[in-house]
């Protein structure tokens, strides 16, 4: 279950339905990500179908978060405690 968002234009597709702030290109990708993430229980062994999005843990100051690959250097981070996704963002953090 998602629990909470850190990216507004996230939370307005999920909430809403509203992409605007979120590249067209990348729309199904990311709306395919985010129910994956609502209804997981184990990260990353509920991910592994999707080998594309190179699933993998954080470190340093963004340990305890997991990154999934959108597109070219963009991601979804995302915390995971027990079955509850939260802070889930959207960035181009390399």
């Amino acid at each position: 279950m998602i629990k909470s968002f850190k990216y507004k234009g996230l939370r307005l597709l999920w909430e809403t339905g509203n992409a605007g702030k979120l590249p067209a290109d990348q729309l199904n990708r990311i709306k395919q990500m985010l129910e994956v993430i609502d209804s997981a229980q184990l990260v990353p062994q509920d991910f592994k179908f999707f080998l594309s999005w190179k699933i993998h843990p954080l470190k340093g100051s963004l340990k305890g978060y997991w990154s999934l690959t959108v597109k070219e250097n963009w991601r979804i981070i995302f915390g995971f405690d027990g079955q509850t996704a939260f802070d889930l963002d959207y960035l181009d953090y390399h």
